[in-house]
């Protein structure tokens, strides 16, 4: 029997135990301990089939005792035996009787109309309308109501509600029974470590003949099939757009490939990916690159890896770390294996049947074709002519094709070891968007209208997202007990002080948890990975750049930059304890040029101004800018149009304006009007 070149993962299979098992019982008989991908030898495999065996033998002799306990036992005399029978069918009654509380209650789902929302309360809409009112909101029979008002609405009608599914398609696919399905596997990793060249090779090595129809190909999703099962690479690598679904809410990614190159080890990207990918809590399979060249060296990888939580097998981890050249093709075998091995682990299985449930992976606008979208079919299945709901729109599938490199190729239909390209969109949809089959274009175009109020009511929420303000009230009602930071520094020295300082005001009901800590500006990726997790952004002596404030911007995510360390701690503790203030931002609102200087007895200097642009306001801040420099900063004290007092003076218009304390007022001076938020 060969076994000498047997791996852990491949005894497991032949014995039919668990990977883990195998490697606890090569511990138990005092051999080496080791990873899944390594090699057992014949005398190892020999001593656990032995131990196997009496493993086996003594469970059958307990077996026999207990079948000899069960027949000495004399069986219950009639009446007793009666007595038995009652007491179960008395009990069964009793089950019967009892209402589950789930009956009781009201099936509600978000966005129902006043009219709906009235049926099932039993009520008249008018009743609904009133209470409405009392709530101070004014609602139209047709108009759609949010889950806060419904909850309120229920209180008011002393109604138990319970929220129904938001899609119909959600119990059709919990029926459908589990199968095994594909793991979704993310390449990512610094810039110029291979990343591509790796998927490369895989890909022209590793696909099946095009006649198979085994493999889609396409800016988006490549399938690839070995030792006849498939994996699927999202060929989207680079954690931003990682990331980006995961704002979302969506995770499609099973496992995360990190590569790095044995030439040049972890750099800084590297490590924002591993934060990235950790905050995700996904498995990591490191991939150890550039193999070939002259001056790799994987072992400082390795310990480089270590710096950062990533323990690898042979350092007493449960890492996996495989060594690889996408030139030579050394160890790609060996990595397909690790995939192969660490989704058997996790036991990845979906529906097969039902109706299908997918996200964007990306789209495109196509000549002659019009919109195409790449979806991974995650649940059920997606055929030629179903309708569906993606994000706000909705539509009909007019064709499904497994793309090509060369050609489109029409298939039959898509599930989740098939992804595909879509045709019927009437808007061009977002990569994350969830993708919904359902039964009917009522009932999409039903979704659709909900999904599109749902997304106003977010942005309005969202007003209201992440600022650590709302973590200090999260904090007080014990919502959460985490306070996640993304902490950028200038330079390192200054990172790994202000890190060590946060994380020591850590307390026991409070813990403090640098996700991701870097040197340099506030990039997007940084606001992304904080939008994310549910998290703020810490900046010292660093600023956002252009791209970062926009996202930060739709995101709603706070960024709090410091010049002094003092500052961020104090804030950050303030939050902690619950002490925080409002924080009171400055707006501009006008802008005001001097063209005559007045004294005016027991008044002092009066501004005889032109308003430029805006406004200026009574009561408002103003700063004098005299050649670009702020000479003065104070209040306005009176507004006046000739003679009379006013409390605005819009642009275009002349006016006199008394400023607080200013000793030094000359003409052509710049008055820049604010008012507090």
């Amino acid at each position: 029997m060969k076994t000498e070149r047997l791996k852990v993962n491949e005894v497991a299979k032949k014995l039919n135990l668990s990977p883990k098992a195998v490697v606890n019982l090569l511990k138990e008989l005092g051999f080496k301990e080791r990873g899944y991908t390594s090699f057992v030898t014949t005398e190892e495999y020999e001593a656990i089939k032995k131990k196997i065996k009496e493993e086996e033998k003594l469970y059958s002799t307990k077996i026999e005792k207990k079948e000899d306990l069960k027949e000495k036992r004399k069986e219950p005399p009639i009446n007793q035996e009666r007595e038995i029978k009652k007491t179960i069918k008395t009990k069964k009654v009793e089950k019967k009787e009892i209402k589950s509380p789930e009956k009781n209650k009201i099936e509600v789902f978000p966005f129902m109309t006043v009219s709906e929302l009235a049926n099932a309360f039993d009520v008249l809409p008018a009743d609904i309308i009133k209470a409405c009112l009392k709530l101070g909101l004014v609602a139209t029979i047709n108009q759609r109501l949010d889950l806060d008002t419904i909850y309120l609405l229920a209180d008011e009608f002393k109604k138990e509600i319970i929220i129904k599914e938001e899609l119909p398609t959600e119990k059709k696919l919990i029926e459908a029974p589990l199968l095994p399905r594909p793991p979704v596997v993310t390449v990512i990793g610094h810039v110029d470590h291979g990343k591509t060249t790796l998927l490369d090779y895989i890909r022209k090595t590793k696909i099946a003949e095009k006649e198979v129809g085994r493999i889609t190909q396409h800016v988006g999703v490549s399938v690839v099939n070995y030792k006849n099962e498939k994996i699927i690479f999202l060929d989207t690598p680079g954690h931003e757009a990682f990331t980006a679904m995961r704002v979302r809410g969506i995770q499609v990614t099973d496992i995360a490939i990190l590569v790095v190159a044995a030439n040049e080890g972890v750099k800084p990207q590297t490590e924002e990916a591993i934060n990235h990918v950790r905050a995700a809590g996904v498995p990591i399979i490191v991939a150890i690159t550039k193999i070939d060249l002259p001056d790799a060296n994987p072992q400082k990888v390795k310990s480089q890896l270590a710096n950062y939580g990533i323990r690898v097998e042979e350092y007493g981890g449960d890492v996996i770390a495989v060594e690889t050249s996408a030139y030579t093709g050394y160890g790609i075998d060996d990595l397909l294996d690790a995939i192969l091995l660490v989704s058997h682990i996790q036991n990845l299985k979906a529906p097969f049947e039902g109706l299908g449930k997918g996200v964007v992976i990306d789209s495109r606008v196509d000549k002659g074709r019009g919109i195409v979208a790449t979806i991974l079919t995650k649940e059920g299945r997606i055929e030629r002519g179903n309708f569906f709901v993606c994000g706000d729109t909705y539509g009909k599938v007019r064709e499904i094709f497994d793309v090509l490199p060369d050609r489109f190729k029409r298939i039959e239909f898509s599930d989740p070891a098939h992804p595909c390209q879509i045709i019927g969109f009437s808007e061009i949809p977002e990569p994350g968007e969830k993708f919904i089959v359902v039964e009917n274009e009522k009932i999409a175009r039903e979704y659709a209208q909900k999904r599109k109020i749902q997304k106003q009511s977010e942005k309005l929420k969202l007003q209201k997202r992440l600022t650590l303000q709302l973590i200090q009230e999260k904090i007080q009602k014990g919502e959460t007990k985490e306070l996640k930071i993304v902490l950028k520094a200038d330079v390192m020295g200054s990172l790994e002080a202000i890190k060590s300082a946060l994380e020591e005001l850590s307390l026991e009901e409070v813990k403090i948890k640098i996700i991701h800590a870097g040197v340099g500006p506030i990039t997007k990726s940084d606001v992304l990975l904080a939008a994310a997790s549910e998290a703020i952004v810490v900046g010292y002596h660093v600023n956002p750049l252009g791209e970062a404030k926009e996202v930060a911007e739709q995101q709603k995510i706070e960024i709090r930059t410091y010049k002094i360390i003092y500052q961020a701690i104090d804030d950050i503790r303030a939050a902690m304890l619950g002490l925080l203030e409002e924080e009171k931002k400055e707006v501009l609102v006008g802008k005001a040029i001097v063209r005559k200087v007045f004294n005016i007895k027991g008044i002092g200097l009066v501004a005889g101004s032109f308003v430029l642009e805006g406004k200026i306001i009574k009561d408002g801040i103003v700063k004098v800018l005299r050649k670009g420099a702020e000479i003065f900063k104070g209040k306005i004290t009176s507004l006046k149009r000739f003679k009379e007092d006013v409390k605005e003076v819009e642009a275009n218009y002349e006016c006199g304006i008394g400023i607080s304390g200013i000793e030094d007022l000359q003409e052509e001076d710049l008055l820049e009007c604010y008012i507090e938020e």
